[in-house]
């Protein structure tokens, strides 16, 4: 696993606890740290959103490389 690899996997992850927070305490943590609507807390959702497709692109790689 790559830099890049693992970088998506830790913003895939802070996106999944964030979305925790969201549904079970209504609690949106990235906007409580960089502020609602802000460039930053839309910058923070764009990278892991691309996270995620790094990572779905991950998901159908060859296990064996």
């Amino acid at each position: 696993m790559n830099l890049i690899q693992k970088c998506a996997l830790i913003l895939t992850i802070i996106g999944a606890i964030n979305w925790g927070l969201i549904g079970i305490f209504n609690y949106n943590l990235v906007e409580a740290l960089c502020g609602a609507h802000s460039f930053l807390t839309m910058a923070i959702y764009i990278l892991v959103g691309l996270s995620g497709l790094i990572n779905i692109m991950l998901l159908f790689s060859d296990i064996h490389q």
